[in-house]
């Protein structure tokens, strides 16, 4: 199969990834950064099956609404009329090849779910160990784009084994007893302030607050992500978050925004600088960005 230099350096990417030692949530969550270049995709979205309970957890999204998802969560998940169509495939697949794309387009799940993200065109790969679920990848565009093509699935197919063979091997690694440290502790205490206490709450995420904070105290992209512990890409997809819900343009205006807010008041607090100056381990971030995901 050819393949573009462009689509070279996202496959060697992609199995680089695959070869290295991450938590299950890395691998994913970095997995599908490197997925929307490759496969010229918007939005990107993991769970995991959860046989026992009948539902899927641990989720991982790019560029959607998290109250979106939390619907999905409780409501649509149990109404999806794809996604187990998808999932019986055990290979990378096109939405448009298990439901005929104006069908969906006439179902509750596209209109009160997909729809209001922008979610149009789609293609999942679901990863199985034998019987077990080791996680998804769900991948979608916008409309105006069209849909993937037969050799973009073949793409995606190729990154499968590895995919397979990676959450396999997180699965049985002898996990160590939790230690959590001083700095680990500080850091959590400070993303928590700032989460709990981040504003405007009634337009950002808690998320979107928090890194909006942290902007209004001049951190550069790096360093955000540093503090908190996220790939710089994530950072700049919550900061394009903050731009739309606010209006604004430039990181100046953002800063303004929030330097009046209680979020300012958390940082200025001390616990921010606290965590930033001992320079908590990138593991610490993990943990705060995804306790949440998991706990929905």
């Amino acid at each position: 199969m050819y393949v573009s230099a462009r689509e070279e350096r996202g496959l060697q990417a992609a199995f680089g990834l695959l070869a290295e030692d991450h938590a299950e949530t890395q691998i994913r969550l970095r997995l599908g950064e490197i997925l929307l270049d490759l496969l010229e995709a918007d939005q990107f979205a993991s769970f995991i099956w959860d046989a026992g309970r009948r539902e899927f957890g641990g989720r991982i999204a790019i560029n959607m609404d998290p109250a979106n998802l939390d619907t999905y969560r409780r409501w649509h998940q149990h109404h999806d009329p794809i996604t187990f169509l998808l999932q019986a495939r055990r290979h990378a697949t096109r939405v448009s090849d298990v439901m005929p794309q104006r069908e969906l387009m006439q179902t509750a799940f596209f209109n009160d779910f997909l729809a209001r993200d922008g979610l149009h065109w789609g293609m999942n790969l679901h990863a199985f160990a034998g019987r077990d679920a080791l996680g998804d990848l769900r991948i979608w565009r916008r409309r105006g784009r069209g849909d993937f093509t037969p050799r973009q699935a073949r793409l995606l197919g190729l990154i499968e084994p590895a995919f397979v063979a990676a959450l396999d091997r997180v699965r049985r690694r002898p996990q160590p007893a939790a230690k959590v440290s001083k700095v680990a502790n500080v850091a959590n205490v400070a993303m928590a302030a700032l989460e709990a206490r981040a504003a405007p709450a009634a337009t950002l995420s808690a998320r979107e607050a928090a890194v909006a904070t942290a902007v209004s105290e001049g951190l550069t992209d790096k360093q955000i992500a540093q503090r908190f512990g996220l790939a710089l890409p994530t950072v700049r997809t919550y900061l394009r978050r903050c731009f739309d819900k606010l209006g604004v343009d430039r990181r100046a205006a953002l800063g303004a925004r929030v330097a009046s807010s209680a979020s300012r008041r958390a940082a200025e607090d001390g616990l921010g600088r606290e965590a930033d100056g001992d320079q908590a381990p990138v593991a610490v971030g993990r943990t705060v960005q995804f306790k949440a995901d998991r706990q929905a």
